[in-house]
């Protein structure tokens, strides 16, 4: 039987706080993303229950598990970094640290940094920012826990990512780059037992529990919003400073081209 996955996005980070701050490399959490932990802690109903944690090698989704997760570390709990599952933009917020940093820097701390190798962070080839990529690293990491012998996982990732991984769209915000808000968790079941996409679904408690009897959306209303968001990531749009950074690149062209 494969697991239910909870799906958790960070607490808030230095980079939340404003534009200009998504030029810090690799943020960590504020004080407040840290009180937002002990929150999510007391809140979290299903700690008893937990038999994996999984997180994004970003520093802001291991202290949310580190300062989240207590109980389960307090078993004996090792926090798996998962490099498949780190943000979608190149942008300097969402680039982790490099390999041997975050060794030193979560020296003797439960995290499991094994799968976290060198170029990890570079965000070209398999982990570049575009659609395709980030779809197919979406799908790696869902087969990758799906084929995991433990029932009942937690995933702390990114608010980005998470409508990739989920291949849920239907409260998508373009503006924002995402419908999730820190520390929200949400439960998913695998639907698929056999197919290769490993899709998932959210579980009707957790549906309710934040949407009520809202009807859901239709596929075709999923689909569209799909194609809106994954080409609103391609321009960048989601990131000033991405856009910022193509639209110089157009204006560059634009230059020579009058030449």
């Amino acid at each position: 039987m494969a697991p239910i996955v909870h799906c958790v996005r960070h607490a808030q980070g230095y980079h939340n706080l404003s534009v200009a701050n998504h030029s810090m490399p690799d943020p960590s959490l504020t004080p407040f993303g840290e009180e937002q932990c002990g929150q999510l802690k007391q809140k979290f109903p299903y700690h008893n229950s937990v038999e994996l944690l999984v997180a994004s090698p970003l520093r802001r989704t291991i202290y949310t598990a580190l300062n989240t997760f207590t109980p389960e570390l307090e078993r004996g709990m090792t926090i798996i970094a998962l490099p498949e599952a780190q943000e979608t933009a190149d942008v300097p917020c969402d680039t982790g640290t490099d390999a041997e940093g975050l060794k030193e820097e979560l020296k003797g701390k439960p995290v499991d940094l094994s799968r976290v190798e060198k170029g990890w962070n570079t965000k070209t080839g398999r982990w570049a920012p575009t659609a395709g990529a980030l779809e197919k690293r979406a799908r790696e990491t869902r087969q990758w826990l799906k084929a995991r012998p433990e029932k009942d996982i937690v995933l702390v990732t990114h608010g980005g990512f998470l409508h990739y991984f989920t291949e849920d769209w239907s409260d998508y915000n373009g503006t924002l780059g995402t419908g999730w808000h820190n520390v929200e968790f949400r439960s998913f079941l695998f639907v698929d037992e056999e197919g290769d996409n490993a899709t998932l679904v959210e579980t009707e408690q957790s549906r309710k529990s934040r949407r009520g009897n809202e009807k859901p959306l239709t596929k075709t209303e999923h689909m569209e919003l799909l194609e809106t968001a994954k080409s609103t990531w391609e321009e960048g749009g989601n990131h000033p400073i991405q856009a910022k950074r193509r639209d110089k690149a157009k204006d560059d062209r634009d230059w020579i081209g009058a030449y």
